[in-house]
Formats: structure tokens, C-alpha cells, sequence
């Protein structure tokens, strides 16, 4: 309208021009002008010997006014093009939020589009506008002053390992059989699954001028197994992943729910959207060894100094954790921590409900968005503190002992150029083996029945780029580290503490444990994302290619009486899904 306004005001003054240059004798005769129809007429032949020689200057000046009109249409033009430009920009302003372009590659590939992340500027009239700055999904409704937007994806899925590592669509990396560990190690499996469809609902609305909400709630089937789930019904049940309310206030964001850790890398910021956290593109719903992840009940708070930079601490709900590879002094000491069960129908899956857990998790993180060179910068850095107790039964009378451990990462987003994206994540913690997928323990309880906290890391390496509209190629490599902790318990013989004969040894990673005892896991993996078809109102169809290969390397694998035995454990994985988006 504004462009409409300008043009019509130049064009109008352009129209005053042309009268005033031809009326420049101020409304007096003209000796020169050309005679009109009537006069010519009355004065015959002489008239128009007399209007002759006036001709060349009225041309000239005619001449004039067309040059003159031709400047202020080359005018106009000019100003049409910058108004075109100016709209552009604005346009790609109000459509995109600050510092989006790394979750737009998630975006792509996720049900939900990023809706939480906003420019949080310097007033409050930059929160103003709330989720409504954002282009409604075509499926939202809105209903009084809410948006309603259902979304989510169908996902058909077959995969193939060539050992059979018996975890279904979601890979157990920590459990990956050795080539003679038989009938595991010398048999492939191959199967189909839609468990990792995926539903959504989201709803935003604005309170105020500076304050707006939104909830939201994700589910899969990845759920409970029921019997007879694999041979007849395939009935997969319905599994809650995030469930949570934001709300945001000025520079200022709260969230209570089940949504993914603060610890977990984000894309962008601090949001807790799926489209701007990390987790990888992989089709494997347990995603990446290496990643740091969860989703747990929180309670969370952000603060947004500028528009570039983010703070948060969240307090999470707290499990400590010792898989079945830990042994301990007695057994009383094991129903006081998280087994690792993971079905909640096994006779020791009841422990996991019994952990003394202490106070939450406290998770703190910053966030940078920058865009140096014109390209996208994340970079973030997060901070772990856990606690550890236990009832000792080895003391007269029982005591308790405590202990406080943590840990850190630094995690980097950098699109180097246009569409390609590297990823660097990192993280070293002493008792935060539960956050890497829990493929290592915790904490230990040492002889004398006292806790020690077991020094782990974790890295993930990789590149995510978009090649074309239509293909996105992406790889990554990760692994994670469990350091050996133990102790002899007494001048007991026993076998399972081989190089110290006379002692049993308590604790992970001794000398003759059992080869789920961890020392480390990587996991190299590449993939193919092709769109087939894509429309703004209809959703899109993408093919999720994904070949991945594990090692597993063990703290101590001691020789058989028929020969020594492999010290790792191999497995290649091929995933190949058929995924319909919701837009």
C-alpha cells in the first residue's frame, strides 16, 4: 500500500510538471504556439504560413516534456525496485526467526517447525507479538485468542543388522554380541516397524502484550510391549516423549513438563522445541553413540540478555544409575540404584522405582547465536551437578553415605558455508554415565561401602548438508568412555578377579568382569535424506536412509580353554523408512 501511495504522489507531481513548462508565459499568449482548428480556419492559407516557422521551437519543447517524463518514469522505476527489496527483506525478517537457519535443517526433517525461538530484543515490545509473529502452519486453528496445530509423521521403517542384537527399530548399543558369542554373533535380523510414527499437538496463545504461552505434547509408539505384541496383534503402544507449558514473559521464559534436558545440544538458543535441538537425523529412534540426550520431567527458567544470548537453569528429575555390569559388596547395595531395566515388565524393573534419589539434577547453560560472515554460529556450554547416597549395611550400626558429582559440555553448530553445517559436541563428567544413553554406570560402591562416581565422556563429530532443496546428506562419528573403577574386596578366591588371585574384586571394569563391562563405544554413520514430494499445505514424503557401524570394546574379555576371544564386538546397521510429514 505504502509503494501504491508513493508511486500515485510521484506521478501526480509529474502530471503538474507538463502544464506548468507548457504554460510558462504565466497565462499570456504564446507569439510562438501553433494556431488552433478555429483560427486557422478564420485566417486561411496566411495563418498556416505563419504557424510554420513556430513548429521547431514547439517541438523542441514538446521534445522537452518527453524527456522530462521519461526521467521520472526511470524515477519511479528506481523507487519500485527499491520498495521490492525493502519488502523482501521485511518479509524474510517476520518469517524466519533470529539466528534460524540451523533449525530449518531440522525443520525439514521434523514434524514440528520451530516456534519458540524468537528474537528477544532489548524491550518489550520486541516479545510483543508472541508465537503470533509466526506464519501459522497451514493445519493450525485458531480458536478464541489460542492456535491449535496438530502435527507429526508416518514412518514405515526396515532395517537390517548383520548380528542380532534383538532390540528392535531401537538399537541397544551396549549390547552388541561378539562373532562367537553364538547363536547372537552368527545370526542377522532384519525386520519392519511404524513404532517410531509420531504424533503432536501444540497451542499457543498471547496473555498480553508481553507475555504469551505455549504447550505442547509428542508421543510415538515405542511404548510398553503387551504379549503376543510381535506374533500376532502388533499392538505398539502409545509412549509419551514430551509433555510440557512454556511461558514467556518480556526476556524472561519458564517451562514445567517432560521435555528434553537442558543438557541435550540444542540448534538454536535454548529452546525446547524438537526442531531446535540436536539429536541427530538419524532414522534409529535410539539415535547416535556419543549424543548426550534425555527427556525427564524439569522445571526450567531462561533468561534472554539480548538477542543473541541466552542463560537457563533447570532442575531435573534425578536417577541413579549401575547397569547389571556393576557388582557390589552385597546385594543390598544393589536395589538401591537404577538397574537399567529397560521393560517395565522384568522381575528387577521394580528396583527402579526404589532409588533414594538425593535432590534433582542441576543443569545450567548458555547459549551464543552469532552470524559471523553471514553464516549461522551456535555455540553453547553446559554445566552438571548430580548427587549419590546409599544406605550402608557394612557399617554398625547402618549408616548413609553421600557424594556430589558432575560434569561438563561445550557444544558447537557452525554453518561454514551455505547449507553445510558442522556439528562438535563434547562432554566429560564423574557420575554422569546415566546422560550417554546409559552405556556405563554412575557411580560404584567400593569395599567398604562407600560411594565413588565413574569418570565418563562422550563426543559426537559430524556435518549435516543440504545439497539441493530436495537432498540432505549427513554423517556422523561418536563415541563414549566408561573409566574402570574397583576395588578388592577381602582374601577371598574367586575367579572373576583374575590378576589378583586371592580377592574379590567389586565395582566396573576389573580384571575378568563380564564383557558388558563397557570400556568404550563408537558408532560411525551416513545418510541419504531424499524429498520426493513437498507442498506448503500438504505436507512432504522423504525417504530416511541411514548405514551405521559399532564397535564395542569391553574392559576385560579373558581367553577360553578353545582360544583367545575377540577383543571387540562388531555390527553394521542399514535403515531405510518411508516417512509422509504432516505441513
Amino acid at each position: 500500500m505504502k509503494r501504491k501511495l508513493i508511486c500515485l504522489a510521484l506521478l501526480a507531481s509529474g502530471s503538474f510538471v507538463v502544464p506548468a513548462r507548457a504554460d510558462k508565459n504565466n497565462g499570456q499568449p504564446d507569439d510562438n504556439r501553433t494556431l488552433t482548428t478555429a483560427e486557422a480556419g478564420t485566417n486561411g492559407a496566411a495563418n498556416v504560413a505563419t504557424a510554420t516557422p513556430a513548429s521547431a521551437p514547439v517541438e523542441s519543447e514538446i521534445q522537452q516534456l518527453r524527456d522530462l517524463v521519461q526521467e521520472q518514469s526511470e524515477e519511479l522505476q528506481t523507487i519500485r525496485e527499491r520498495l521490492d527489496s525493502m519488502e523482501e527483506k521485511a518479509s524474510t525478517i517476520n518469517s524466519s526467526p533470529a539466528h534460524s537457519n540451523s533449525a530449518r535443517i531440522a525443520a525439514a526433517l521434523q514434524p514440528t517447525p520451530s516456534a519458540a525461538v524468537k528474537s528477544h530484543g532489548d524491550s518489550d515490545d520486541a516479545q510483543s507479538t508472541g508465537n503470533q509473529s509466526e506464519e501459522p502452519a497451514p493445519l493450525s486453528v485458531k480458536i478464541g485468542a489460542a492456535r491449535f496445530t496438530p502435527g507429526g509423521f508416518f514412518d514405515f521403517a526396515a532395517f537390517f543388522r548383520t548380528t542380532n542384537v534383538g532390540s528392535g527399530i531401537a538399537t541397544s548399543f551396549g549390547s552388541i554380541p561378539f562373532n562367537n558369542q553364538l547363536p547372537q554373533g552368527a545370526m542377522t535380523e532384519t525386520g519392519f516397524s511404524s513404532q517410531y510414527s509420531r504424533l503432536s499437538f501444540k497451542v499457543d496463545a498471547d496473555l498480553t502484550k508481553s507475555t504469551s504461552v505455549t504447550g505442547y505434547v509428542e508421543s510415538d509408539f515405542l511404548g510398553y510391549q503387551p504379549s503376543n505384541a510381535y506374533v500376532t496383534a502388533n499392538s505398539d503402544s502409545l509412549r509419551l516423549r514430551l509433555f510440557f507449558a512454556s511461558v514467556k514473559h518480556g526476556k524472561w521464559e519458564a517451562l514445567g513438563g517432560q521435555a528434553w534436558s537442558l543438557l541435550t545440544p540444542n540448534r538454536v538458543g535454548l529452546s525446547p522445541m524438537p526442531a531446535d535441538i540436536f539429536y541427530t537425523l538419524n532414522e534409529d529412534p535410539n539415535f547416535q553413540v556419543g549424543l548426550i540426550w534425555a527427556r525427564q520431567p524439569q522445571f526450567r527458567v531462561v533468561y534472554h540478555p539480548t538477542s543473541f544470548w541466552a542463560i537457563g537453569v533447570s532442575l531435573e528429575n534425578p536417577q541413579q544409575f549401575a547397569p547389571a555390569s556393576v557388582v557390589f559388596p552385597t546385594a543390598y547395595f544393589s536395589t538401591q540404584f537404577d538397574n537399567g531395566s529397560g521393560s517395565t515388565s522384568a522381575t528387577s524393573s521394580a528396583t527402579n522405582t526404589d532409588v533414594p534419589n538425593l535432590h534433582p539434577d542441576i543443569i545450567v547453560k548458555t547459549a551464543f547465536d552469532w552470524e559471523p560472515w553471514g553464516h549461522d554460529l551456535h555455540l553453547e556450554a553446559a554445566g552438571l551437578v548430580r548427587s549419590f547416597r546409599v544406605s550402608n549395611d557394612l557399617t554398625t550400626p547402618t549408616s548413609t553415605n553421600t557424594i556430589t558429582g558432575g560434569g561438563g559440555s561445550v557444544n558447537l553448530n557452525f554453518e561454514v558455508v551455505k547449507n553445510l553445517r558442522l556439528i562438535a559436541n563434547s562432554f566429560y563428567s564423574d557420575g554422569g554415565g546415566r546422560y550417554i544413553f546409559g552405556l556405563g554406570p554412575d557411580a560404584i560402591v567400593k569395599p567398604n561401602g562407600t560411594l565413588s562416581g565413574v569418570h565418563s565422556g562422550s563426543g559426537l563429530a559430524g556435518f549435516e548438508w543440504q545439497t539441493t532443496p530436495r537432498y540432505m546428506l549427513y554423517s556422523y562419528y561418536g563415541a563414549a568412555y566408561f573409566e574402570r573403577n574397583f576395588g578388592l574386596l577381602g582374601a577371598t578366591p574367586a575367579s572373576s578377579c583374575a590378576g589378583s588371585l586371592g580377592f574379590t574384586c567389586v565395582g566396573f571394569g576389573f580384571p575378568g568382569s563380564a564383557n558388558s563391562s563397557n570400556r568404550a563405544i563408537q558408532e560411525g554413520t551416513f545418510g541419504v535424506i531424499p524429498t520426493l514430494w513437498s507442498s506448503p499445505n500438504f505436507g512432504k514424503i522423504q525417504i530416511i536412509t541411514q548405514y551405521s557401524y559399532l564397535v564395542r570394546s569391553p574392559w576385560s574379555i579373558p581367553d577360553t580353554t578353545s582360544g583367545p576371544n575377540p577383543k571387540n564386538a562388531h555390527a553394521s546397521m542399514v535403515y531405510a523408512s518411508f516417512r509422509y510429514l504432516l505441513p
